[in-house]
């Protein structure tokens, strides 16, 4: 009798140790999964980041060019990672990119209203399933003025999010100001290679040229990455034992 107990002990042990963690990324084209990476130069920073997590943990990347917390929910993106999301799970939330978009009724949030409250419902839903929600402020576009200065765009999304974090007691990692510190770093010509500048005829995938300050290059994808994990390793939650 002893010994079946023991046995079952281990192996139930095993089976809790074996199990993986499902981190679900939410949000737009900044983060999402790009097609054709032989070819394409872009890429989401969630693209990225099963690179620097063991086995145990899996990216499950549920960003999607041009989404909002709007269209992300009313599209029913978000019932289909409910479907899935179990606890001890993490849901990686970043949006407001899209969320600006005035002249587009489908995916425009105000800040103050539909906004906030759009992440409240993924933050209490996650919690709901017993997963845990972590919210990121946008990443920054790479605006420099006629002086140098690298200009804000998001205007009062970052702050809301920031907001929504502190009363909900959701860990929050502030990527616009660390991806700020990371344009500025490069400084106004050097950070043209965290996103897609090339010339005509430079790549084959743009044969006429392209100039996006929003959406990221590999390294810029990489780099953002790296400031993720190196702020989630300052929280106090199961996936740092699992970070590479």
């Amino acid at each position: 009798m002893k010994k079946s107990i023991i046995i079952i002990l281990i192996i139930s042990s095993f089976t809790c140790f074996s199990q993986s963690i499902t981190v679900y990324t939410i949000g737009d084209s900044t983060m999402a999964n790009k097609p054709n990476p032989e070819e394409n130069p872009e890429r989401g920073w969630g693209q990225i980041l099963p690179n620097f997590f063991t086995n145990n943990v899996v990216i499950d990347n549920r960003a999607v060019n041009g989404r909002s917390t709007r269209s992300f929910i009313t599209e029913k993106r978000w019932d289909s990672v409910l479907k899935t999301l179990k606890k001890k799970d993490y849901v990686f939330i970043q949006f407001g990119h899209n969320d600006q978009k005035e002249n587009d009724p489908k995916r425009y949030t105000n800040p103050h209203t539909a906004y906030r409250q759009n992440l409240i419902k993924f933050i209490k839903e996650a919690r709901e399933k017993g997963a845990t929600p972590i919210l990121f402020s946008s990443t920054v576009r790479r605006n420099f003025n006629e002086f140098g200065t690298l200009v804000d765009t998001h205007g009062a999304y970052p702050a809301e999010v920031r907001l929504v974090a502190q009363q909900y007691n959701v860990p929050f990692i502030d990527l616009q100001y660390l991806t700020e510190q990371l344009e500025e770093s490069y400084g106004v010509e050097g950070s043209k290679k965290l996103h897609l500048h090339f010339e005509p005829g430079e790549i084959s995938y743009y044969k006429d040229g392209n100039h996006d300050d929003t959406h990221l290059s590999e390294l810029g994808a990489t780099e953002v990455s790296k400031l993720v994990i190196q702020e989630l390793k300052k929280l106090n939650n199961s996936l740092i034992k699992f970070i590479k």
